[in-house]
């Protein structure tokens, strides 16, 4: 079984957890729920447990960069 590329480079996941992704944009849980809560971040729920999608991560990041510039 192949996957097909997400453009997001080789072995990246397409989402993590809400701790990981607190750690990648260096805030606290707190922030990262008001960031899923407004649709600034795309998440979904597997389970119990609640995935973030990791290129709406990419996209804040650089929506933010813009907005600097």
């Amino acid at each position: 079984m192949s996957i097909q590329s997400t453009g997001l480079g080789d072995g990246e996941p397409l989402a993590v957890s809400p701790r990981y992704a607190a750690f990648l944009l260096d805030c606290g849980i707190t922030r990262l729920y008001e960031l899923i809560n407004s649709g600034e971040l795309a998440s979904y729920k597997d389970g119990a447990a609640r995935k973030i999608v990791l290129a709406s991560i990419h996209d804040y990041v650089a929506r933010k960069l813009a907005q600097a510039a």
